[in-house]
């Protein structure tokens, strides 16, 4: 019987914080990508980098089997309140409800937002129906002054944000 092996077994930090991997499977890797990223967008960190948000949600996002749509909600400054994976659908889809993401958003006290949602197929290029359900999304946020930062489509390891392209 095979065992499991533990992904912090599999790492070595040195004295100046870098991490030393002796040897780890790919999957052990991208859970240790998770726990690096988890620990510098903690709570309360603000994202300000358009490129590490991308890396972090590409980092949590990429290798899901089903589509999910998740929200990044965010204070006045854009220190992160609280991720949530919000809605689950499957290979091509999931229903987003624009009551369901107000309302979280409220609960969180969130003064801004910023949507992702993975492409199981690999491709990161938004549909016509990923964009006017963001504008939607935006105008109901709006209503109750919440604004709406960015959208990101991740697709395997590639990544795509509305507001690069100007669509926010």
């Amino acid at each position: 019987m095979k065992s499991k092996q533990n992904p912090a077994n599999s790492i070595i930090r040195d004295a100046e914080g870098n991490y030393i991997i002796r040897s780890a499977r790919p999957d052990q890797i991208v859970s240790l990508a998770e726990v690096i990223l988890g620990e510098r967008f903690q709570r309360g960190q603000a994202f300000t980098d358009p490129v590490a948000v991308k890396s972090w949600l590409k980092a949590r996002l990429a290798t899901r089997p089903h589509e999910v749509f998740c929200v990044l909600y965010l204070d006045t400054r854009h220190r992160v309140l609280a991720f949530e994976e919000l809605f689950r659908g499957t290979l091509d889809g999931a229903s987003v409800p624009p009551r369901e993401v107000v309302k979280q958003a409220l609960h969180h006290n969130a003064a801004a937002v910023i949507f992702t949602h993975n492409h199981p197929s690999g491709l990161a290029e938004p549909s016509d129906a990923d964009r006017r359900l963001t504008q939607r999304l935006k105008d109901a946020l709006a209503l109750v002054d919440i604004r709406t930062l960015d959208h990101f489509v991740i697709g395997g390891i590639e990544a795509v944000s509305f507001a690069e392209r100007g669509w926010l």
